[in-house]
């Protein structure tokens, strides 16, 4: 459900947020619900103990890896090759 807001802000910070939101494809009203929703979503993380940011948490179902996936070995593996 969609609820209107109406908001006072300084007018040389609408303006640069507008130019901000339009270079991104964004409205502003879109912009500064992102905003809210990451301040909650992170409110909400510290109060359940996650350790990640939504964004993270978010992603982490994009790939998936074996349960013996050893990350320190791939890491020294990877590091080992580049130098």
């Amino acid at each position: 459900m969609e609820a209107k807001l109406t908001l006072k802000l300084d007018k040389y910070i609408i303006e640069e947020a507008r130019v901000y939101a339009k270079n991104r494809n964004l409205s502003l009203s879109r912009m500064v619900e992102r905003y809210f929703k990451a301040m909650v979503e992170k409110t909400q993380s510290k109060k359940k103990g996650k350790r990640y940011s939504p964004l993270i948490e978010e992603l982490s179902g994009f790939i998936s890896l074996d349960a013996d996936f050893d990350f320190k070995e791939e890491y020294t593996n990877y590091l080992m090759e580049k130098y």
